[in-house]
């Protein structure tokens, strides 16, 4: 997996949600270095299990989409001798 990079605009929005939530949960100010810094060490060290969690449900959806495809094919399926 490469790294975790976000936009400039999507930094930003992050980073501000990081201040927000350290000034309003934990009532300390976090500055714009110090959110960089720990969005960066969020997206290195945790971001793979997000990211897994991500392609798990994705899979699963799929898995559930086939299936319904699966169930219209064999409703189509015109009968013959033959048995599979």
């Amino acid at each position: 997996m490469a790294d975790i990079k976000f936009s400039k605009n999507e930094k930003d929005i992050l980073i501000d949600k990081i201040q927000t939530y350290f000034q309003d949960e934990l009532d300390r100010d976090l500055g714009q270095f110090e959110a960089d810094f720990l969005l960066d060490f969020f997206a290195k060290e945790m971001g793979s299990f997000f990211y897994n969690q991500g392609l798990r449900d994705a899979q699963s959806v799929l898995e559930e989409r086939l299936e319904t495809i699966n169930d219209a094919i064999y409703e189509i399926e015109k009968p013959t001798p033959f048995i599979r």
